[in-house]
């Protein structure tokens, strides 16, 4: 009987031992990546290094043997970067009526970072997912975009052109609409070949996001340039662009496009209203090498057709929609936390998406959290 008695305390200490070692071992890993994830921004080949000869980015085993550990593991350790080749500081001014040729007195006025992927970070951080925003900027309003992205909780990284400045884009709500964008900065051939190596440093565990126009001093193929030059590393890409920009990338296979619906009609030169309509489009666009397809509807809702052969499909929460601009680029960040969140489950991704693009519709600002849930709790 003691010789038992002995045994047992043996096992059980041995037992809390091993539970101590897990807590060691995962507060170590954890202090790592947290300390890597705070720096490798001031400079992406700090993570690379780290990476290659320290390993404290890999998960242990005890991590990838559960689903709710290694899903949240991977948030820790993996990265999403969103690219914007143009950004923009917006200038928005409210007035009663716009006369041209008289002095006009405005009633309101907000100055705002601009841009999709620029959006897409944004929204990110409002849902609790750490990003980093590549790009390009330059001169007085290319430092006082990055303070504002930062006042955003955003990571940057920046290249600074040294011509030129970061644009401002005017954008004037009267009884009509008007917007006047600018030029943008000039990009140089080293500059550009900068943001090749920046992207260099992306891993097999990160996930990158590259949305919006192209401005005129790049090359008008720069897409297709990325993904070629990423091709076959593992890298998740998502693409929000139009027409050519999108269909000429199809082929480099990547992971997530998200066209709305007037967009999908238009590569096909024809109009698609219901959500019905779009799903035998979207497929088509599979055919030419997208893997995943979400199309965004604006009231009508939003379609997802899976690489797996899924079709799904939601109607639009209910609400008022306040401001239209950046929906879409909150349905793509609310997709990805989705995706990660539910360690790559295609409904939860496409709700999660489709509430975050809808609670930014129904508000002045991006979609919180609160409030993607809160339309989450109604679907």
């Amino acid at each position: 009987m003691p010789k038992l008695k002995i045994f047992c305390a043996i096992v059980s200490l041995y037992r809390r031992l091993q539970n101590v070692t897990f807590f060691i071992d995962f507060l170590v890993n954890f202090l790592a990546t947290v300390l890597i994830e705070k720096i490798f921004c001031t400079s992406l080949y700090l993570k690379s290094f780290a990476t290659k000869y320290f390993h404290v980015l890999e998960p242990p085993s005890y991590m990838t043997d559960n689903k709710q550990h290694r899903s949240f593991y991977l948030r820790l350790v993996s990265m999403i970067y969103t690219v914007t080749f143009n950004p923009a500081l917006d200038y928005v001014v409210r007035l009663d009526k716009l006369v041209p040729g008289e002095i006009n007195r405005i009633n309101y006025e907000n100055v705002m970072p601009g841009g999709k992927g620029i959006n897409v970070s944004i929204v990110l951080g409002n849902l609790g997912h750490a990003s980093c925003a590549l790009g390009f900027t330059a001169g007085f309003t290319g430092s006082a975009l990055e303070q504002l992205v930062a006042a955003h909780g955003c990571k940057t990284d920046f290249i600074h052109t040294q011509t030129g400045m970061t644009r401002i884009n005017v954008k004037v709500k009267a009884d009509e609409e008007t917007e006047i964008n600018g030029i943008g900065p000039r990009i140089t051939t080293n500059e550009l070949q900068r943001l090749f190596a920046q992207l260099d440093q992306l891993t097999a565990k990160d996930m990158l996001i590259i949305s919006g126009s192209v401005p005129s001093v790049l090359p008008s193929d720069m897409y297709e340039q990325i993904m070629a030059h990423l091709s076959g590393r593992g890298i998740e890409i998502v693409v929000d662009a139009e027409l050519d920009l999108l269909l000429n990338v199809l082929q480099y296979h990547p992971f997530l496009i998200k066209p709305n619906n007037h967009e999908l009609g238009a590569i096909f030169n024809t109009t698609l209203t219901t959500r019905d309509e779009v799903i035998p489009y979207a497929k088509k666009l599979q055919e030419k090498g997208a893997r995943n397809v979400l199309i965004s509807m604006a009231g009508e809702g939003a379609v997802f057709v899976s690489e797996k052969g899924e079709v799904l499909q939601s109607p639009a929460p209910k609400g008022v929609v306040v401001n239209s601009v950046g929906a879409g680029d909150s349905m793509v960040a609310g997709f990805v936390a989705g995706w990660l969140e539910s360690n790559n489950d295609a409904l939860t991704a496409f709700r999660m998406g489709v509430c975050t693009g809808s609670a930014s519709a129904f508000s002045a600002d991006f979609a919180t959290r609160d409030e993607v849930n809160a339309l989450l709790a109604t679907l």
